[in-house]
């Protein structure tokens, strides 16, 4: 939907779980001294400001990583990636996904994005130039890229799930990308509703692909009336060591849980 901008959500603590994740993952790959490619379906603007009146409206990131940036020690992935984005684009510049992947990768790396909001594609444009950037169905890109060259690498899938047929369109996607990849890392984020619309997706995702890893994590809505009360990430041949970073984000996030409760008492 061309309706969807992200700068409104930029930086909430559905961001944290997702690029917190993302960037140790992507850190993990980059380690090895073979190239890989970087896919992303829903790439957005690229570079987000946490003082635009989009976000200053939400209140979401300053419920978000404004509230949580100490969870994460300077040597983490994501807090080096959040200290260089500020240092190059100012105190209140904050990467999305495209940023991430493209400070991480190197020399060698490829790197491809989709976006259909042409406002969109024109900020990612002039925020990461490096990248392949396609105004396109992200889905289309990612099924026509696979599996790429370099062969090693990482796609992810970040739909806004304003599309209901998301839930069920995933799933299919996830499953194609696999039996055509099947070396490639896949992360699939959703949000986790009042209501919980992902669970038959996330049912069948698992069914369709057994041995990838599911986590999720909880937190207050961000304001009385709000919808999203977690974010999940499905994520197809996980890097060695995910389910310790993953675990460790759950503890964390459990003391928002604690703290609203605390505060409800």
């Amino acid at each position: 939907m061309l309706s969807y901008q992200h700068m409104y959500h930029a930086g909430n603590l559905a961001d944290v779980h997702k690029h917190s994740l993302l960037a140790w993952m992507l850190s993990y790959m980059t380690a090895k001294p073979k190239p890989m490619t970087y896919i992303e379906t829903h790439a957005g603007r690229g570079l987000y400001r946490l003082d635009a009146a989009e976000a200053v409206k939400t209140g979401e990131a300053a419920a978000g990583i404004a509230r949580v940036s100490d969870w994460f020690a300077a040597d983490h992935p994501y807090a080096e990636v959040l200290a260089q984005t500020r240092a190059i684009d100012g105190p209140t510049a904050y990467p999305g996904s495209p940023i991430i992947a493209a400070r991480m990768l190197r020399d060698g790396d490829r790197i491809h994005l989709a976006e259909l909001h042409p406002q969109e594609v024109a900020a990612l444009r002039e925020a990461v130039p490096e990248a392949h950037i396609q105004q396109r169905d992200g889905a289309e890109m990612a099924l026509a890229l696979c599996p790429p060259d370099p062969r090693r690498g990482f796609c992810l899938i970040d739909p806004s799930y304003e599309i209901k047929d998301d839930y069920t369109a995933l799933p299919r996607l996830v499953a194609k990308l696999h039996r055509k990849w099947p070396v490639g890392v896949i992360a699939l984020w959703y949000p986790i509703l009042v209501g919980t619309p992902h669970v038959p997706m996330r049912r069948t995702l698992e069914a369709a692909v057994p041995d990838a890893v599911c986590h999720e994590v909880r937190f207050p809505p961000v304001r009385e009336g709000h919808r999203m009360i977690g974010s999940g990430l499905f994520v197809v041949n996980p890097p060695y060591g995910f389910h310790e970073q993953a675990q460790a984000l759950t503890r964390q996030f459990a003391t928002l849980t604690k703290q609203n409760d605390t505060r409800n008492d």
